[in-house]
């Protein structure tokens, strides 16, 4: 059985994703298992002087600017997007550390894809790390209130 594949057109990791000029998010899905494929970059540097105005670019990472990750999906609404608890693991490359390497960015993003779909259809496990929280908040106050998360897939 062939792995589905969409492309969607909003940024699925990162925190400041939402900064980011180059962004790819792919859904695969096969069975009951659904991956999503994020790759982002091309962070504009609001801080520097003329951010707003001229385009400046930060690094998103160690000497990066673009990486690409996956994660296991769970349903948001309508749409599957990034469990950023459960990352599964890939052999590919996945970070890019000179703007210029948008085009090999891509590349990686797709052999990414392809890499997980790959498994998916051969029935291979994906490798998965679980992040669990050690500390819940202690108090109503600390915690912060569905209302106040945006999703990328809510609109």
């Amino acid at each position: 059985m062939k792995a589905k594949i969409t492309y969607r057109g909003w940024p699925g990791h990162f925190i400041c994703g939402d900064r980011c000029m180059f962004h790819l998010n792919t859904l695969i899905e096969l069975r009951d298992v659904r991956v999503v494929v994020s790759t982002v970059g091309m962070m504009r540097d609001f801080h520097a002087p003329d951010g707003l105005n001229v385009a400046k670019y930060e690094t998103i990472g160690h000497e990066r600017y673009f990486e690409t990750m996956a994660f296991h999906a769970e349903r948001r609404g309508e749409f599957w997007d990034a469990d950023a608890h459960r990352e599964v693991r890939f052999e590919s490359n996945w970070a890019y550390s000179s703007l210029s390497d948008e085009w090999k960015a891509n590349k990686g993003h797709l052999a990414v894809v392809n890499e997980i779909a790959t498994k998916l259809e051969a029935g291979q496990p994906l490798n998965t790390d679980e992040v669990v929280a050690t500390q819940q908040p202690t108090a109503q106050s600390d915690a912060m209130p569905r209302s106040a998360l945006r999703t990328f897939g809510e609109r």
